[in-house]
């Protein structure tokens, strides 16, 4: 419900500002200008955005099809199992949704939408068989879906295909930022919730696990604040690719071990590219049609000026503010976040601080609203608890360590 108002106040809000500077102001062309503007955005989320972009995501579908096909999934479940028992104590060790649970998270982590939502599915339906109280949100749902409100990700794969498509030097540049703003999301989403269950966070695995993590990044972070600026954003690029392409080479190699049909699994998952787009355009089109009208009638400008204003009265540098709308659409909606993330790098430029920033922002979390509504509606729950609260201030930490990662990387 909350993106039925945010889509129809779009155009109320354009009408009236429209409406405003006729009358008022004498502008007699700006009717003009926002009609005008309807039929480009809708002719940009088609051909310039949804048409190329299923090229790009039939190449890395097909990819993480052999992935998984090769074992990635199950290898990151084994891996990353006897952490998540610590996380989920009121689930018994041999109950499924430990295996689903996990199944869902590695999904995610590889950028597999199509299998990670499934796994998630079915996940919470089994949560839902071990909780006394039907209506009501278990503590292992809501460690569960807090979890997956933090878009933990190791590849960004749709933001990337996003900024190679508007013409980015180099689309994997924002690859470290991204991934270290949604490990920190993750992180505080597991300390909120662990704090309002009194979760012992405090044990071998779990340190061992999130000390490790964040001991590495911080010694990272701290080698590249001793580089020139410039070095740090060529340093961010050269690991972004390795990494990138080191994925790739070990997906091929497990698959030609496990004697995969290489080929025909990559067109079988490459399918999946081009009726993703397809499945994207309508999403694309309302979005980007709303924001076009709310932009071109001046509403924008009065949005991100007066977010300036607030903050420039701290003292503070306001080159962010630009950002914010994405940051503010994010836990609402992921189709409106990728549209203003697009419109943003269209205005500004893929490559600008800008263009930047907003990608890291749509990288660091995922939808909250929507994923509470997906998979507490699948089950029949009504009442959340604190499940909403906790996500959104995961996404604070998130908004506010990606701001922090753009001016450290690209300012």
């Amino acid at each position: 419900m909350a993106l039925n108002y945010i889509w129809v106040a779009f155009f109320i809000v354009a009408f009236v500002i429209a409406l405003f500077k006729l009358i008022f102001l004498g502008d007699t062309a700006i009717f003009q200008v926002i009609v005008e503007g309807l039929f480009d955005s809708a002719k940009v989320a088609i051909m310039d955005i949804a048409l190329p972009l299923a090229g790009v995501m039939a190449f890395f579908l097909g990819l993480l099809n052999i992935g998984e096909k090769a074992g990635a999934i199950n290898l990151l479940a084994r891996i990353i199992g006897p952490f998540f028992h610590k996380l989920f104590p009121e689930v018994p060790r041999n109950h499924p949704a430990n295996g689903e649970m996990i199944m869902n998270f590695s999904a995610n982590m590889l950028g597999l939408d199509n299998a990670a939502t499934p796994f998630g599915l079915r996940a919470m339906q089994s949560l839902q068989e071990l909780n006394p109280d039907k209506d009501t949100a278990s503590n292992a749902q809501i460690m569960f879906l807090v979890l997956h409100t933090s878009g933990l990700t190791i590849i960004p794969l749709s933001i990337m295909a996003q900024r190679a498509i508007l013409g980015a030097k180099d689309p994997s540049d924002i690859f470290i930022p991204c991934l270290i703003g949604t490990y920190v999301t993750t992180v505080v989403s597991v300390a909120i919730v662990a704090a309002i269950q009194r979760l012992n966070l405090f044990n071998r695995v779990v340190i061992g696990w999130l000390g490790g993590i964040t001991a590495f990044l911080a010694l990272a972070l701290w080698y590249l604040s001793s580089l020139p600026k410039e070095q740090i954003e060529e340093v961010s690029k050269v690991v972004g690719n390795v990494l990138l392409l080191s994925i790739i080479v070990a997906f091929l190699l497990g698959a030609l071990r496990r004697k995969v049909d290489i080929f025909s699994t990559f067109i079988e998952g490459a399918k999946g590219g081009f009726e993703t787009s397809v499945r994207i355009i309508p999403y694309l089109v309302g979005m980007l049609v709303a924001i076009g009208a709310f932009r071109n009638a001046g509403a924008m400008d009065y949005l991100v000026g007066g977010l300036k204003y607030l903050f420039g009265l701290t003292g503070m540098n306001t080159d962010f503010t630009d950002a914010l709308p994405v940051a503010l659409m994010k836990p609402l909606s992921g189709s409106g976040a990728r549209a203003l993330m697009i419109d943003a790098m269209k205005q500004f430029g893929p490559d600008s601080f800008v263009g930047r920033l907003v990608c890291i922002f749509q990288g660091s979390a995922d939808t909250t609203f929507y994923i509470v509504a997906l998979y507490f509606g699948s089950v029949g729950i009504k009442k959340t608890r604190y499940a909403i609260l906790a996500g959104l201030i995961a996404d604070f930490a998130g908004v506010l360590a990606g701001i922090a990662l753009g001016y450290f990387f690209f300012h």
